[in-house]
């Protein structure tokens, strides 16, 4: 074979390999054309069934909502028993409290006792949880999981599982002190919070029964391993939303999956400044609730608010739920503008958020009514007798004309009336002659506005940080609404 021949085999298995290379790549190409078309379509089904799950949930918590407002007598015996509700809460505090020492008890007593004591420590323990409002989650042999913030969403729900950890420890430590006096062994507790989102299934109707689930529950698991007997481990998350409170000594580090390496903390106690025991710390003082009923106030706003917007009457144009937010806001510039302490300021933002609530029962009289509805609302959120009754006081300081007889209810009715002074005060004050109109109250717009001038130039703003910020703008309204006063 010459080298002519043996050019032209070479040149043609080139052309031959070159041609099927084309050919696989033509069909690479045709595959992921394929490939492309088969993603798109199975994001168009994703996104289908997305719509259809978000869809039949929203029919399932329909139904859910009925099916409760149902008398029992009318539920189908099949639904009885079977009812299940899924709700995701984004701020839950899970604790779970590990009791060790099972192993040295059982030398010295017999596996009835052994029962009884730990049902007796869970017991307290259950009592403890009821007093912070957290919800018990389950039993697991010796170990124990609450957490707050569920079903109840709230604020205030790491200083809460903090707090009840705290007396669970304190409870264990006077047992285990009582029988070593005996020389009996006891039980040591090894305690983990942590808080983040979790997922929440809530079985049965009469008694429910809560399940969790999610990295919240075994992020608390993992602190409570890392812990040491008679101490309580939390997490970095858990610290940042309780350190203002509580004195925390730093515990290393523990690895999270999916998370990195997870800062952990001793909880030892709450701080002194903030303890009535100062010496133990276990005991909030005054200066703690204050600031804790502040923070508080957040959730107790959201239910007032929701409560104003949904049962309020639609005639009130002026005393709406807009007018409640306004006086709140007042009423804490004021406040602070005079340099009033925390629990003032606490009083004075839930007497503002009360303050109309009473137009819900009627028009006259509402301040009244107002303070039956704080005096309903405010013992479950932990304000003092005197407390409600201060508060009750401020509401009825907003009754006109305004006498205030001290500091509080000069702040409270240069809040209520802030709008005088305000730049929007013709359009504001419009709204309140609507809504007089309407329930037959007020004569013509005229008479209206020589009534405004009336009460304008009569009035005066008790408190110097109201003086400052509004009396100059309430003397340029007496003379806008004077040129709109038709002369009879």
């Amino acid at each position: 074979m010459n080298k002519f021949t043996k050019a032209h085999i070479f040149l043609k298995k080139n052309i031959q390999q070159i041609e099927m290379d084309k050919d696989q790549e033509q069909k690479l190409v045709f595959r992921i054309a394929d490939l492309i078309r088969e993603n798109t379509n199975l994001s168009n089904q994703l996104k289908e069934l997305t719509d259809n799950y978000q869809q039949l949930s929203q029919k399932a918590d329909r139904f859910e909502n009925i099916l409760s407002s149902l008398p029992p007598d009318l539920i189908p015996k099949e639904i009885e028993g079977q009812k299940t509700r899924t709700q995701r809460f984004e701020m839950a505090t899970v604790l779970y409290a590990d009791i060790q020492g099972l192993k040295k008890i059982s030398e010295q007593s017999k596996s009835s006792e052994i029962i009884d004591e730990l049902d007796q420590i869970f017991f307290h323990f259950n009592s403890i949880v009821k007093k912070f409002k957290i919800e018990k989650i389950k039993t697991i042999g010796d170990a124990y999981m609450c957490a707050g913030g569920v079903p109840e969403k709230n604020i205030t729900n790491p200083v809460d599982v903090v707090l009840a950890a705290l007396e669970m420890q304190d409870y264990l430590n006077n047992l285990k002190e009582e029988y070593e006096n005996q020389n009996k062994n006891f039980w040591d507790l090894k305690m983990g919070i942590h808080t983040g989102p979790v997922t929440a299934t809530f079985t049965g109707r009469k008694k429910i029964s809560y399940e969790l689930k999610g990295d919240t529950v075994n992020i608390a698991t993992r602190m409570a391993s890392a812990s040491e007997e008679g101490q309580i481990n939390i997490s970095i998350m858990t610290y940042e939303l309780v350190k203002q409170y509580f004195t925390c000594d730093y515990n290393g580090k523990i690895p999270v999956k999916y998370k990195g390496d997870m800062e952990m903390y001793f909880l030892k106690r709450i701080k002194p400044a903030y303890s009535l025991d100062r010496k133990i710390g276990k005991t909030p003082n005054n200066i703690f609730m204050n600031k804790y009923l502040l923070r508080q106030f957040t959730d107790l706003q959201e239910i007032i608010l929701d409560k104003l917007e949904k049962e309020l009457p639609t005639h009130l144009y002026y005393h709406n739920f807009k007018h409640t937010i306004d006086v709140i806001n007042q009423a804490e510039l004021i406040g602070y503008g005079e340099g009033v302490d925390d629990e003032s300021i606490l009083l004075l933002k839930t007497a503002a958020l009360f303050h109309d609530a009473g137009h819900i029962i009627g028009y006259d009289e509402h301040e009244y009514s107002g303070t039956q509805i704080a005096r309903e609302f405010l013992p479950n959120y932990k304000y003092t007798p005197e407390q409600i009754e201060n508060i009750c006081k401020l509401i009825m300081a907003t009754r006109l004309p305004p006498k205030p007889e001290n500091i509080l209810e000069s702040i409270m009715c240069d809040s209520d009336l802030d709008y005088l002074g305000r730049s929007d005060f013709i359009p504001v004050s419009n709204t309140l002659y609507k809504e007089l109109k309407e329930q037959n109250k007020i004569g013509t717009l005229n008479d209206w506005n020589k009534i405004q001038v009336k009460f304008l130039s009569v009035h005066q703003f008790f408190t110097k940080t109201a003086q400052h910020l509004r009396e100059v703008n309430k003397q340029m309204q007496i003379e806008r609404i004077k040129k709109l006063i038709e002369e009879d």
